[in-house]
């Protein structure tokens, strides 16, 4: 089930004007051509923002993701119709023989219980052609990154077009050994209206990302910084063989 910041048709609306100038993505379009994908697979695809870098570039384009509300926001974006869109998750693809899937930003930290991840990486193997990457990211949990997710650090006052004026905080809920627990809360001026969404992620050390990638069957070819989070983030690039 998605959480509510992708689900409700709201909150959905806010994503990209609350985290505009994602350069963590800046990397990934680069990859298609690194490995010759013709054909990419956008795991968790959100409101699209990346898919549809690919897409743009003349390459084929797939996004699936669970939350209807941020398919619907993708889909109505300049470039939509070139992108196919599914509702759901990996362990509901078609093979695909896609050259490259991803899993960007926090998606892959999002898919926190083990049955859930074991079966993602198991639909990301299908859907790949022989030789495909899946390429995933994950923050360091050695970092302590949530440490900085408290309320005078995660907090934004802004003007939304279409919504008005948005308050948005992010409040650490709960540290329970890997997962971390937290909420973004949005308060609308317009009407008053308060939503909130809770999110649970998985900081993966490396050596259980690895382990899990092997135990489906994966070849780890390499663990790069994460670009945009150099020295706190881990990007896992992974073949089947």
């Amino acid at each position: 089930m998605a959480d509510a910041c992708f689900a409700h048709p709201r909150l959905a609306a806010l994503y990209d004007p609350l985290h505009h100038g994602r350069r963590d993505l800046d990397a990934y379009p680069d990859m298609t051509e690194e490995f010759a994908a013709r054909r990419v697979l956008d795991i968790g695809c959100g409101t699209g923002v990346f898919a549809l870098l690919p897409a743009g570039r003349g390459i084929e384009a797939v996004g699936v993701g669970p939350a209807r509300a941020s398919l619907d926001a993708a889909r109505a974006k300049p470039g939509g119709e070139r992108v196919r869109w599914i509702h759901g998750d990996a362990t509901c693809l078609p093979p695909l023989r896609a050259g490259l899937a991803t899993m960007t930003g926090n998606v892959a930290q999002a898919i926190a219980g083990p049955h859930a991840w074991r079966e993602t990486l198991r639909g990301a193997r299908q859907a790949l052609r022989p030789g495909g990457r899946l390429v995933f990211e994950t923050r360091d949990p050695a970092r302590r990154g949530w440490e900085e997710w408290t309320r005078e650090q995660s907090y934004l006052v802004t003007e939304v077009p279409g919504a008005g004026t948005v308050e948005y905080r992010v409040e650490l809920i709960a540290v329970d050994g890997p997962p971390v627990t937290f909420r973004q809360s949005y308060a609308f001026a317009a009407d008053g209206q308060v939503l909130t969404s809770d999110s649970t992620l998985r900081l993966r050390e490396r050596a259980e990302a690895e382990r899990d990638l092997l135990a489906h069957g994966y070849a780890v070819e390499e663990v790069r910084d994460a670009p945009a989070r150099p020295g706190r983030g881990l990007v896992f690039v992974a073949r089947r063989p």
